[in-house]
């Protein structure tokens, strides 16, 4: 999969495809039945797009109040690429996009620029200024202009309609199995390793603090979680997103303390799987509290994974 970075960088070899168009925000399993359905469905001998936004809608018009963000960009790549899909569009949305007509955004970019074949949507997929543009108004263009248009049905899981928007609610609700179980893989945090105040250091606990580029964390308290991307295996783990009360934090942030394992981790790119949810992040009296308690955190991963590593050896 090649990613074409903004529409000024689609070429000749793109006209002609078959498309689909959405945030894609966990590439939960909704939006692996739509990639699916794409390539099965894909009009003979045309290039397969995904297209996506960065900033999603919500986060260039609501800023830090918009959802919270459950996959970033580099990571929407990787699962995406998992498919057999031959692009990935990512537009920029900004002023001028968002100002965008559904009649332009019909006749400029699907019909002008991409030139589609086929269109695959979720059913409640809008689009253009104002989100005006629905499938009839798709539908209608296809007749004119001779291109197909799928509307995939809702895909319900457990009773739940799988969302972004579900996973999200399972993740405040701290329903982590179900929000494995709506994206298909356990709930996941990524992004590089850059350099704290070391106070983790100065009481017994190195942590290395995860660059988190978008306003909020799906997420908040203290969790079981294995982090890739250090060592050939994933290392044990526990982290903290939170806004550490105990030493008068302000900013919500995200720290990996990795179990019997001591290595120099900065400037390195890591995923964090997160398994199971200890406790919510408290305000301790003193630092020696606070550290009481890190151990007992500590004690129940190390009890946690002892019981998960032989599940999976059985």
């Amino acid at each position: 999969m090649k990613l074409i970075r903004g529409i000024h960088n689609i070429r000749n070899q793109h006209y002609g495809c078959s498309l689909t168009i959405g945030n894609f925000d966990s590439v939960h399993i909704g939006h692996q039945m739509i990639l699916k359905k794409l390539i099965q469905c894909k009009h003979p001998g045309s290039p397969t797009i995904v297209m996506i936004f960065e900033p999603q809608p919500l986060e260039f018009f609501l800023g830090e109040l918009a959802p919270a963000r459950l996959t970033g960009l580099r990571d929407k790549i990787k699962y995406i690429s998992e498919y057999e899909i031959d692009y990935l569009l990512c537009v920029n949305f900004n002023r001028s996009f968002s100002c965008l007509t559904h009649r332009d955004f019909i006749d400029n970019l699907l019909i002008k620029r991409l030139g589609i074949r086929l269109l695959i949507i979720g059913d409640d997929f809008q689009f253009g200024k104002n989100r005006l543009g629905t499938f009839k108004h798709l539908f209608q263009a296809g007749r004119r202009y001779g291109f197909h248009v799928f509307k995939m049905k809702s895909f319900f899981k457990y009773g739940v309609r799988v969302s972004s928007t579900s996973v999200r609610k399972a993740l405040l609700q701290d329903d982590l199995s179900l929000a494995k179980n709506l994206m298909g893989r356990p709930y996941q945090l990524s992004g590089k390793i850059v350099h704290g105040n070391k106070f983790g250091s100065i009481i017994g606990f190195p942590t290395a603090n995860l660059l988190f580029r978008y306003f909020s964390i799906a997420i908040k308290g203290v969790y079981v979680a294995e982090v890739q991307g250090l060592l050939d295996n994933a290392i044990k783990s526990v982290v903290n997103v939170g806004i550490r009360p105990t030493v008068e934090g302000r900013k919500r942030q995200i720290e990996v303390h990795l179990i019997d394992t001591k290595m120099n981790m900065y400037g390195s790119y890591i995923n964090i799987v997160i398994h199971k949810k200890l406790r919510e992040e408290i305000r301790f009296s003193s630092i020696f509290e606070l550290t009481r308690q890190i151990h007992k955190d500590i004690d129940q991963a190390k009890i946690f994974f002892d019981s998960f590593y032989f599940g999976r050896n059985i």
